[in-house]
Protein backbone atom coordinates (compact mmCIF):
# COMPACT_ATOMS: atom_id res chain seq x y z
CA UNK A 1 0.00 0.00 0.00
CA UNK A 2 1.29 3.38 -1.12
CA UNK A 3 2.08 6.02 1.60
CA UNK A 4 -0.05 9.70 1.39
CA UNK A 5 3.45 10.74 0.69
CA UNK A 6 3.82 8.38 -2.50
CA UNK A 7 0.51 8.88 -3.85
CA UNK A 8 1.23 13.08 -3.58
CA UNK A 9 3.92 12.67 -5.65
CA UNK A 10 3.63 15.27 -8.72
CA UNK A 11 3.14 13.56 -11.73
CA UNK A 12 7.13 13.88 -12.94
CA UNK A 13 8.45 12.31 -10.35
CA UNK A 14 5.57 9.69 -10.26
CA UNK A 15 7.14 8.79 -13.70
CA UNK A 16 10.59 8.29 -12.66
CA UNK A 17 9.84 6.35 -9.41
CA UNK A 18 7.92 4.09 -12.54
CA UNK A 19 10.59 3.78 -14.89
CA UNK A 20 13.66 3.81 -12.37
CA UNK A 21 12.69 1.56 -9.84
CA UNK A 22 11.87 -1.67 -11.25
CA UNK A 23 15.06 -1.13 -13.09
CA UNK A 24 17.50 -0.90 -9.88
CA UNK A 25 15.37 -3.64 -9.09
CA UNK A 26 16.46 -5.74 -11.40
CA UNK A 27 20.02 -4.99 -11.70
CA UNK A 28 20.73 -4.42 -8.02
CA UNK A 29 20.14 -6.15 -4.81
CA UNK A 30 18.87 -3.89 -2.32
CA UNK A 31 19.99 -3.93 1.91
CA UNK A 32 17.66 -1.59 3.66
CA UNK A 33 18.52 -0.78 7.04
CA UNK A 34 16.75 1.47 9.26
CA UNK A 35 14.23 2.91 7.76
CA UNK A 36 12.48 3.12 11.64
CA UNK A 37 14.43 5.99 11.89
CA UNK A 38 13.00 8.28 9.34
CA UNK A 39 10.58 9.62 10.47
CA UNK A 40 6.77 9.00 9.08
CA UNK A 41 5.56 12.68 9.06
CA UNK A 42 6.72 16.03 9.26
CA UNK A 43 9.79 17.68 6.97
CA UNK A 44 13.45 16.58 7.97
CA UNK A 45 16.67 16.76 6.30
CA UNK A 46 18.18 13.40 5.50
CA UNK A 47 22.07 13.55 4.64
CA UNK A 48 23.82 10.63 3.04
CA UNK A 49 27.69 10.55 2.11
CA UNK A 50 27.95 10.62 -1.79
CA UNK A 51 30.44 8.15 -3.51
CA UNK A 52 29.16 7.68 -7.42
CA UNK A 53 27.07 9.95 -9.84
CA UNK A 54 24.61 6.70 -9.46
CA UNK A 55 23.75 8.22 -5.81
CA UNK A 56 20.31 10.27 -6.00
CA UNK A 57 18.82 7.54 -8.22
CA UNK A 58 19.50 4.58 -5.23
CA UNK A 59 19.14 7.06 -2.24
CA UNK A 60 15.63 7.46 -3.77
CA UNK A 61 15.28 4.52 -4.22
CA UNK A 62 15.99 3.80 -0.39
CA UNK A 63 13.91 6.88 0.34
CA UNK A 64 10.56 6.03 -1.86
CA UNK A 65 10.75 2.34 0.01
CA UNK A 66 10.79 4.26 3.61
CA UNK A 67 7.65 5.81 2.50
CA UNK A 68 9.01 9.25 2.00
CA UNK A 69 10.36 10.00 -0.99
CA UNK A 70 12.92 12.32 -0.89
CA UNK A 71 13.27 16.34 -2.72
CA UNK A 72 16.80 16.84 -3.37
CA UNK A 73 18.81 19.55 -3.62
CA UNK A 74 20.95 18.85 -7.30
CA UNK A 75 23.40 21.49 -8.97
CA UNK A 76 22.32 23.26 -11.16
CA UNK A 77 23.56 21.91 -14.43
CA UNK A 78 21.36 18.68 -14.64
CA UNK A 79 18.57 21.06 -14.93
CA UNK A 80 19.73 22.48 -18.07
CA UNK A 81 20.02 18.95 -19.68
CA UNK A 82 17.76 18.29 -22.57
CA UNK A 83 14.41 16.17 -21.21
CA UNK A 84 16.20 15.61 -17.62
CA UNK A 85 16.29 19.08 -16.93
CA UNK A 86 12.95 19.23 -17.79
CA UNK A 87 11.83 16.14 -15.78
CA UNK A 88 13.48 17.10 -11.78
CA UNK A 89 12.07 20.44 -12.75
CA UNK A 90 8.39 19.28 -12.69
CA UNK A 91 9.54 16.39 -9.97
CA UNK A 92 10.42 20.10 -7.99
CA UNK A 93 13.67 19.11 -7.18
CA UNK A 94 15.73 22.11 -5.87
CA UNK A 95 18.82 23.58 -8.33
CA UNK A 96 21.61 24.48 -6.38
CA UNK A 97 23.89 27.14 -8.28
CA UNK A 98 27.48 26.54 -6.62
CA UNK A 99 29.12 29.36 -6.32
CA UNK A 100 27.33 31.83 -7.50
CA UNK A 101 24.90 34.69 -6.31
CA UNK A 102 22.02 32.79 -6.59
CA UNK A 103 23.44 29.69 -4.27
CA UNK A 104 21.27 31.45 -1.22
CA UNK A 105 18.27 30.63 -3.35
CA UNK A 106 18.52 27.10 -2.97
CA UNK A 107 18.78 26.97 0.78
CA UNK A 108 15.48 29.50 0.82
CA UNK A 109 13.24 26.54 -1.33
CA UNK A 110 14.88 23.98 0.93
CA UNK A 111 14.13 25.53 4.24
CA UNK A 112 10.49 26.30 2.57
CA UNK A 113 10.43 22.50 1.42
CA UNK A 114 11.00 21.14 5.38
CA UNK A 115 8.57 23.51 6.77
CA UNK A 116 6.00 22.55 4.22
CA UNK A 117 6.74 18.98 5.84
CA UNK A 118 8.71 17.59 2.69
CA UNK A 119 11.98 15.06 3.45
CA UNK A 120 15.27 17.21 1.76
CA UNK A 121 17.93 15.23 0.92
CA UNK A 122 21.05 17.53 1.02
CA UNK A 123 24.68 15.63 0.26
CA UNK A 124 26.85 17.15 3.28
CA UNK A 125 30.18 16.57 1.31
CA UNK A 126 28.90 18.63 -1.69
CA UNK A 127 30.08 16.97 -4.34
CA UNK A 128 31.77 13.78 -4.72
CA UNK A 129 33.93 12.41 -2.21
CA UNK A 130 37.55 12.97 -3.29
CA UNK A 131 39.06 10.95 -0.20
CA UNK A 132 41.23 8.36 -2.32
CA UNK A 133 39.45 5.33 -0.24
CA UNK A 134 35.94 6.79 -0.67
CA UNK A 135 35.27 8.09 3.08
CA UNK A 136 33.35 10.94 3.76
CA UNK A 137 35.17 14.26 3.57
CA UNK A 138 34.93 17.58 5.00
CA UNK A 139 31.57 18.93 5.56
CA UNK A 140 29.82 22.30 4.47
CA UNK A 141 27.51 23.89 6.55
CA UNK A 142 24.19 23.68 4.19
CA UNK A 143 22.44 20.69 5.89
CA UNK A 144 23.51 22.21 9.42
CA UNK A 145 21.82 25.66 8.25
CA UNK A 146 18.86 23.98 7.45
CA UNK A 147 18.06 22.09 9.98
CA UNK A 148 18.87 24.99 12.50
CA UNK A 149 16.76 27.20 10.75
CA UNK A 150 13.51 24.98 9.91
CA UNK A 151 14.29 22.96 13.83
CA UNK A 152 14.12 19.49 11.83
CA UNK A 153 15.89 16.56 12.26
CA UNK A 154 18.88 15.39 10.60
CA UNK A 155 18.67 11.62 9.57
CA UNK A 156 22.26 9.88 8.46
CA UNK A 157 21.80 7.83 5.55
CA UNK A 158 25.38 6.07 5.15
CA UNK A 159 25.51 4.18 1.59
CA UNK A 160 28.12 1.60 0.59
CA UNK A 161 27.72 -0.29 -3.47
CA UNK A 162 26.61 2.50 -5.82
CA UNK A 163 30.41 3.24 -5.92
CA UNK A 164 30.99 -0.69 -7.21
CA UNK A 165 27.96 -0.28 -9.90
CA UNK A 166 29.20 3.06 -11.27
CA UNK A 167 33.18 3.85 -9.91
CA UNK A 168 33.39 7.98 -8.92
CA UNK A 169 33.93 9.89 -12.41
CA UNK A 170 33.53 6.63 -14.46
CA UNK A 171 30.83 7.14 -17.70
CA UNK A 172 29.56 3.00 -17.77
CA UNK A 173 28.25 1.27 -15.03
CA UNK A 174 29.54 -2.44 -14.21
CA UNK A 175 26.59 -4.15 -13.84
CA UNK A 176 27.75 -7.66 -13.74
CA UNK A 177 27.76 -9.15 -11.24
CA UNK A 178 25.21 -7.78 -9.22
CA UNK A 179 25.64 -5.31 -6.93
CA UNK A 180 24.28 -4.84 -3.49
CA UNK A 181 23.24 -1.15 -2.33
CA UNK A 182 24.25 -1.26 1.66
CA UNK A 183 22.16 1.61 2.97
CA UNK A 184 21.54 2.35 6.77
CA UNK A 185 19.61 5.23 8.13
CA UNK A 186 20.78 6.53 11.20
CA UNK A 187 19.11 7.88 14.48
CA UNK A 188 18.20 11.26 14.08
CA UNK A 189 21.65 13.87 14.70
CA UNK A 190 20.78 15.73 18.44
CA UNK A 191 21.20 19.67 17.28
CA UNK A 192 18.59 21.04 20.08
CA UNK A 193 21.43 22.71 22.56
CA UNK A 194 22.18 24.65 18.97
CA UNK A 195 19.47 26.10 18.21
CA UNK A 196 19.22 28.99 20.39
CA UNK A 197 22.75 29.61 20.70
CA UNK A 198 23.77 33.19 20.44
CA UNK A 199 27.44 32.49 18.29
CA UNK A 200 25.36 31.05 14.91
CA UNK A 201 28.71 30.60 13.33
CA UNK A 202 29.61 28.13 15.88
CA UNK A 203 26.70 26.53 16.15
CA UNK A 204 26.44 25.50 12.37
CA UNK A 205 30.16 24.07 12.34
CA UNK A 206 29.41 22.43 15.45
CA UNK A 207 26.36 21.19 13.98
CA UNK A 208 28.04 20.47 10.53
CA UNK A 209 30.55 18.37 12.75
CA UNK A 210 28.10 16.11 14.53
CA UNK A 211 26.68 15.64 11.25
CA UNK A 212 29.50 14.22 9.45
CA UNK A 213 30.66 12.18 12.22
CA UNK A 214 26.95 10.03 12.79
CA UNK A 215 27.46 9.54 9.09
CA UNK A 216 31.17 8.41 8.87
CA UNK A 217 30.65 5.78 12.00
CA UNK A 218 27.53 4.31 10.20
CA UNK A 219 29.55 4.33 7.13
CA UNK A 220 32.43 2.30 9.36
CA UNK A 221 29.64 -0.29 10.64
CA UNK A 222 28.54 -0.96 7.13
CA UNK A 223 32.07 -1.59 5.86
CA UNK A 224 33.64 -3.15 9.01
CA UNK A 225 36.21 -0.55 8.85
CA UNK A 226 37.87 2.04 10.54
CA UNK A 227 37.66 5.97 8.99
CA UNK A 228 40.58 7.74 8.98
CA UNK A 229 41.40 10.06 11.93
CA UNK A 230 41.61 13.15 9.97
CA UNK A 231 39.09 14.40 7.66
CA UNK A 232 39.63 14.87 3.84
CA UNK A 233 39.50 18.26 2.83
CA UNK A 234 40.85 18.85 -0.95
CA UNK A 235 41.62 22.57 -0.56
CA UNK A 236 44.86 20.86 1.96
CA UNK A 237 45.23 18.81 -1.65
CA UNK A 238 45.63 21.94 -3.86
CA UNK A 239 41.97 19.81 -5.39
CA UNK A 240 39.19 22.26 -7.01
CA UNK A 241 35.76 22.48 -5.08
CA UNK A 242 33.86 21.64 -8.09
CA UNK A 243 34.34 19.19 -11.11
CA UNK A 244 36.29 16.09 -11.76
CA UNK A 245 39.66 16.36 -9.42
CA UNK A 246 43.03 16.55 -11.96
CA UNK A 247 45.28 14.67 -9.80
CA UNK A 248 42.83 11.44 -9.20
CA UNK A 249 42.94 8.50 -12.05
CA UNK A 250 40.30 8.73 -14.42
CA UNK A 251 38.06 5.53 -13.71
CA UNK A 252 37.39 3.63 -16.94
Amino acid sequence: MRTADQRSLPLAYRFVVSVVRPLLRLLTKQDWRGMENIPATGGFVAVPNHLSHIDPLTFGHFMYDSGRPIFFLGKESVFRVPVIGWIVTKAQQIPVYRGTSQASDAYRAAVAAVRAGRPVGVYPEGSLTRDPDIWPMRGKTGAARIALETRSPVIPVAMWGPQELLAPYAKLPKLLPRKTMRITAGAPVDLTDLYDVPDQRAAVAEATRRIMAALTSQLETIRGEVAPVERYDPAHHGQSEFGHPKDLPKAS
